[in-house]
């Protein structure tokens, strides 16, 4: 408020200057060009004072984030990192209906590669699947992921598409019907995707470490551990081509032998799933540098979900539902503080049930990393 005033009075006064130049005389008078010169330079002192206290601002945010207990917890040293990161991603959809037919879809495992590069507490990255790659490539899948982990909080940002290639892993078709000829056949009616954020609180972050398990910025010197709550949102699609589900059955037991349940004729359902989350999370700390942590969230979810069904014209996939789903985290890693090499399995579980359609998936990643940390940090250059 006080610059604002202080530019309106330096503003009249250059209106003001011309007429009292001409009515007044000697030193009495303000010369415009001093006025003009002056004006000037508050408002360049001010647009460089604004940059100057926004960076302190970050500074003073970024400190409190990393703030811990030293006898607890070694600090990051070091202000960058590099990795690079083997990924096998698991994707398992059960789909139910009401009159008992059962369907459980999981593509073949694939091995994806790719790089990391991180800054302190956030990892940015890419993986890329192995077997399609160049003239090969399945441009329906695609995986992108980002981290952000400091001892206090922590964020992951995904985005998921899978390819048309899962496979019937399990199938029941209700009446005692035999389907191990069904089992195993490739099934590209199938295409799912999932986007989503979820971001989470450490209660006891002064001395238990996630990221020490988990992103591997940090030290864990003495087993420790701590409750942790959050809350997510993420964006689900599932696109199901039922009729080739009744092209592959027919071609097995011979045409209208064996029907498709209604329940399970949908074009696509769209999920829209809001949650709130609370669990555990330990660190066990072992000999030579390595750490074993473990954590486990049980997630409260909102679901709005949408989809059309088939056949009877009936629209059955409209809901909203409160379901229970789950979130778990495995980590051993080796981090001397300047390398570190480690694995780790993440495993996510969304459930939904209505009275005509049910399904669950089952999501995540089992990872193997190696990685560098490089750039000392200031305060630790001299000792």
């Amino acid at each position: 408020m006080v610059k604002a005033v202080r530019h309106i009075i330096l503003a009249t006064l250059i209106a003001v200057a011309p007429i009292t130049a001409a009515v007044g005389s000697g030193d009495d008078v303000t010369p415009l060009s001093r006025i003009r010169q002056t004006m000037a330079d508050s408002t360049r002192s001010d647009s460089l004072s604004l940059p100057q206290k926004s960076w302190k601002a970050v500074q003073l945010t970024l400190k409190e984030l990393d703030s811990v207990e030293t006898d607890y917890i070694e600090p990051q040293h070091y202000n960058w990192s590099v990795m690079m990161q083997a990924t096998t991603a698991y994707d398992l959809f059960i789909i139910s209906s009401a009159d008992g037919q059962r369907l459980t879809l999981a593509p073949d495992l694939t091995l994806k590669l790719g790089p990391y590069f991180g800054w302190r507490w956030m990892f940015f990255g890419y993986t890329f699947d192995l077997k399609n790659i160049g003239l090969f490539n399945n441009k329906k899948k695609l995986q992108f992921d980002l981290s952000i982990y400091s001892s206090k909080i922590g964020v992951d940002i995904f985005y998921r598409r899978t390819g048309d290639d899962y496979k019937l892993r399990s199938v029941n078709l209700g009446n005692g019907i035999k389907t191990d000829e069904l089992e195993g056949s490739a099934f590209d009616g199938v295409i799912a995707g999932i986007t989503g954020i979820d971001a989470y609180y450490i209660f006891n972050h002064k001395r238990f470490s996630y990221p020490a398990a988990f992103s591997q910025s940090t030290l864990q010197k003495v087993s420790c551990g701590s409750f942790i709550a959050g809350a997510g949102y993420t964006r689900n699609s599932l696109s199901f081509d039922f009729s080739k589900l009744q092209a592959t059955i027919d071609k097995i037991y011979g045409a209208g032998e064996v029907k498709v349940d209604s329940g399970l004729m949908f074009p696509k359902v769209k999920y829209h799933d809001i949650s709130i989350s609370a669990g555990y999370a330990y660190n066990f700390v072992l000999p030579h540098n390595w750490l074993l942590g473990i954590s486990g969230q049980a997630a409260l979810a909102y679901k709005k979900s949408s989809g059309n069904s088939n056949g009877d014209g009936q629209r059955g996939f409209q809901f909203d539902n409160i379901n229970i789903d789950g979130i778990g985290r495995f980590g051993l890693v080796y981090n001397n503080m300047r390398w570190y090499t480690g694995t780790s399995l993440i495993v996510h579980t969304n459930n939904y049930r209505k009275a005509r359609f049910t399904t669950s998936n089952f999501f995540g990643s089992f990872n193997i990393y190696l990685g560098y940390n490089f750039g000392l940090r200031k305060k630790y250059r001299n000792r």
